[in-house]
This record gives C-alpha cells, structure tokens and sequence, in this order.
C-alpha cells in the first residue's frame, strides 16, 4: 500500500501524534489556524468542540470529527489532495470596505486571488501543505487590476501594491500547531490541544468555521513607516467559513475534496493606502472554494494580469521549505520603501 492509500486508511497507522509549526495567517488569507477559535458556537473546553457538532454525518462511517486524527484527515482532503504530488486549486473573490468610527462604510476596491497546494508526508505522521498564492487588486468600475489607485479617502493617488506569498507552508496534525512568530515579532504560542474544529451538519451538508484573531508588533512601525504604518501593533482576524457534502467527507475513495465558502478579513489600512495612523480598519468580504479551472472563477484580467507577472503562482512548490511563513505586511516591510513624508 502507498502513502496514500495509507492514509485514507486512519485505523492502519498512529499518524497524528505531534504538533509543529504553522504559517500565520493568509495574508490573504486564505487559512492560518494558529491562534483562532472555532466560530461562535465553540466552547473553550479543553477538546475544543463545537456545541453543535453532531449529526449523522460526522462521526463515521469514514471518519470521527470528534478526534484530532479524523480531523487531520478531513483538513487535508479539504486543502489538498492526499495522492501526493497532485496539486489544487483555491480561490476567493470579493471586495475591500474602509469602515472608520460614525461614518458609513466605503467600498474601496476589488480583491480576487487564488492559491495553489501540493500536499506531502511529513514527519511523525505530519501532512505537509505546500502553497503559493496571490492577491491582486481591482477597479470597482472596469473589474481592471490596479497599477495605481485614487484613495477615495484622502484623494490621493497611490501606487498599488499586491500580495505574493512564496512559500506559505504549514504542517497539518492531530494537534493544534504553533502560532507563526511572523519573523520573531509575535511571541504569543497557544496551548497544545487536539485538533478538533467545529462542525455542524444539517441536510447532506456540514459547515466548518474558522475564526483566527491576532494582534502582535507591526513590522512596519511609525518611526520609520510614518505614512505606511497603521500603529505600533499589527491587529488582524480572519474567518473562513467552509460548506461540504457529508457524502464527499465520509467517502473514503476521495483523496481531495471540494468545498464553498466565505472569507473574511479585518486588517489595518493598507500600507499602501498611505493613511497613516488614521483611526479606522480595512474589512475584506470574499467568497472563496476550491476549482479544478481557475477560468471558471475568476476574471480575464485578474488571471491575464497574473500570468504575466505571477506566473509560478499557477504552480504548487514541490519541496518543502521549513522557513516560517510572513504576511503581507512582513512582506511590504522587506520588499518597499517608505513614502516621503508630505510637506505641512
């Protein structure tokens, strides 16, 4: 028996049994778990399970959602695939809301994106994710990426900035992982617990929600980013909400499989939004699933755009890298420069 078929097999091998290190989460996003909690209806018990995670569905006769191995297994299928070596798309598309104190909200710009993920075995039964992915920017109007960008708020032209994450790799275990340190500056580490999220079926369909909240020292702070810079500490949540078939999760022929969903994002301003310490927060709203065409998805001049300037993004890593995954703002903090301060 292969690899693979060894681990759709959970009763065969004592495969989850450590915790290691994870990426931070997506900047994008598009999914850290370190650090979150599980949706609204999670107790904060010490196995971490839904108050409605019940139903038919989730506790056989493939897999037990109520343990830390069955849930490696079903994270795995759902991120990657578990016939190592083939590689699968995500994808997410919505928009950029600036929502400052008393004022209504603003849509700022488009935000589509996509990643891509290769999944390898790790060590002591660890499942390693290997991704790529990217964030561009679009015009409300046109649906065009943006080269430069009239902030609607301060009625600036900026220059715009992408997201290119390269690696974002993690390890997927029974256990909950480490939190990233994003280069040494988060020092915050949750306790080690099973890796049980929260599950709720109802109908042939189970929903899994994943809320991760962090707040730790920005790499880009006032002194030297006075204009890029939102504050001393970088405060960011994110919530991936996922919808699969109960049938496709209990099916043990099925090395991967697909799901829809939604993400959302509560971050700083843009760096390149160049609003400073300006009271107020970016709020991203995206749908988000899995593809075998990216056509299907996503638009022409996202995807044009990215193939001209992205394009081994198209492609999943094939070794793995065990350096730590950065967020965008550690991104922009090694890859730019600060903006001159405007004159009084």
């Amino acid at each position: 028996m292969d690899k693979a078929q060894d681990l759709q097999q959970p009763e065969r091998r004592d495969f989850l049994t450590t915790a290691s290190g994870l990426g931070g989460a997506l900047a994008v996003g598009a999914a850290g778990l370190a650090g979150m909690t599980l949706g609204p209806t999670a107790t904060a018990g010490s196995t971490m399970v839904s108050s409605h995670g019940t139903g038919p569905g989730l506790k056989g006769p493939y897999l037990d959602l109520s343990t830390g191995r069955g849930n490696q297994l079903a994270y795995a299928r759902i991120q990657g695939d578990l016939d190592f070596g083939k590689q699968k798309y995500f994808w997410f598309k919505g928009y950029v809301m600036a929502i400052e104190p008393q004022k209504k909200v603003v849509d700022l710009m488009g935000a589509s994106g996509f990643g891509v993920i290769r999944l390898a075995e790790g060590p002591n039964g660890a499942i390693r994710r290997m991704c790529r992915e990217i964030i561009v920017y679009t015009d409300l109007k046109t649906g065009e990426v943006l080269d430069e960008w009239k902030n609607p708020l301060t009625n600036e032209t900026v220059k715009a900035v992408h997201v290119a994450n390269d690696p974002f790799n993690y390890l997927i275990e029974d256990h909950f992982p480490a939190m990233s340190d994003f280069g040494g500056l988060n020092k915050e580490q949750p306790p080690r617990i099973p890796f049980i999220l929260p599950w709720y079926q109802h109908g042939d369909m189970a929903e899994m929600e994943i809320h991760v909240h962090l707040a730790y020292p920005s790499a880009l702070q006032p002194e030297k980013w006075p204009r890029e810079s939102a504050g001393r500490i970088a405060q960011v949540s994110e919530f991936f909400a996922h919808h699969i078939r109960v049938e496709d999760l209990q099916n043990p022929k099925l090395t991967t499989i697909d799901y829809t969903g939604t993400w959302n994002r509560i971050t700083p301003w843009l760096p390149w939004m160049l609003m400073g310490q300006r009271t107020g927060f970016c709020q991203y709203g995206c749908f988000m699933g899995t593809t075998k065409n990216l056509d299907q998805v996503l638009t022409r001049p996202v995807l044009d755009y990215a193939e001209k300037h992205y394009k081994k993004y198209f492609d999943a890593p094939t070794e793995w890298s065990a350096d730590r995954s950065l967020s965008s703002l550690e991104h922009y903090a090694k890859d730019q420069k600060p903006a001159p301060v405007k004159a009084p």
